[in-house]
């Protein structure tokens, strides 16, 4: 049995990367709100479940469901995999604005993590938000073909050492218009860190904190066609507030491309920029600017550049 559920505002569609979902998607819809809703409702609009993690235990694999969670809902994750994206080819679409977007706490332990176990999910319009310190990837993603759009990431208490985490089943992950916004001190290593995976994806609109490694980082398996750019429309900013001065590295194998549209912050003026983006076997497509001080304009990257060899 298919449960449609839309509200009468929703008629003319939901969409995501510009398809619209809610008025022409072939499964269920269940709605989510931790303020008025329960886990002994029937997810309708009207009455909705109070959890993400059990409106997914509801969907149906590969169905072309759809679980629209709403503004002001809170989801409190404690512990390792306390929120479990499990079933495939589930959409998770947040709404509101700002502070009032579906928020997902990690909190309790720096084990909480949210899973991300099967393939197809896409999530949608969700600030995630490090509540305990020294958090260990409390985005976990280990499936393939997962999309996280228009996303936040946000360091509230403490530092999470590295914020999103994949390893080499996340094969074209794609991650687009994130912004993270990581605490001033020290204690992060990355944004975001890959271990392997092929033709993953990063469009960032905006990265700050203090890296300890770099703001994105590749590390112990090669990655296959890793991508990350911004856009004309919207140039991506990464900063780093760390005297690592690391923008960008991945292992010397990895193959892909780095840029254009990128322009980036590091810490301290005597910085080599050429150390800020590390891939040995990759392509760096300027724009990549660069600036290291306060009150100076930014710099072309100086990556070696190619050569006429005719």
């Amino acid at each position: 049995m298919t449960i449609s559920n839309f509200p009468n505002g929703f008629r003319n569609g939901v969409s995501v990367r510009g398809v619209p979902v809610l008025n022409s998607h072939p499964g269920n819809v269940f709605w989510v709100d931790s303020g008025v809703g329960s886990n002994g409702n029937k997810g309708t609009f009207d009455r909705p479940f109070a959890t993400i993690d059990y409106a997914t235990g509801r969907c149906t694999a590969n169905n072309g469901d759809i679980v629209m969670v709403k503004p002001g809902h809170t989801e409190t994750v404690t512990a390792a995999a306390g929120l479990d994206l499990d079933v495939a080819g589930v959409t998770y679409i947040g709404l509101g604005n700002g502070s009032d977007r579906p928020t997902i706490n990690f909190t309790t332990a720096t084990t909480a993590d949210m899973d991300v176990g099967a393939a197809n999910i896409t999530m949608q319009n969700f600030l995630f938000t490090g509540g305990f310190d020294a958090l260990a990837g409390p985005i976990d993603v280990n499936a393939a073909d997962f999309a996280m759009l228009d996303c936040e990431t946000r360091d509230v208490t403490g530092q999470a050492t590295d914020f999103i985490v994949t390893d080499a089943n996340a094969d074209r992950l794609h991650i687009e218009g994130w912004v993270h916004r990581g605490a001033a001190a020290a204690g992060a290593q990355t944004a975001i860190s890959i271990v392997g995976g092929d033709n993953i994806t990063i469009i960032p609109k905006f990265i700050d904190g203090n890296f300890g490694t770099a703001a994105i980082e590749n590390v112990t398996t090669a990655a296959v066609n890793l991508q990350v750019f911004g856009s004309a429309m919207y140039p991506a900013y990464i900063r780093t507030r760390n005297g690592a001065d690391k923008i960008f590295t991945a292992v010397a194998t990895t193959t892909g491309r780095v840029g254009p549209f990128l322009n980036s912050r590091l810490q301290d003026d005597a910085a080599n920029i050429t150390e800020a983006f590390v891939g040995a076997d990759m392509e760096f497509f300027q724009p990549i600017n660069i600036v290291n001080a306060d009150g100076e304009s930014s710099i072309q990257s100086n990556i070696t550049a190619s050569t006429d060899e005719a």
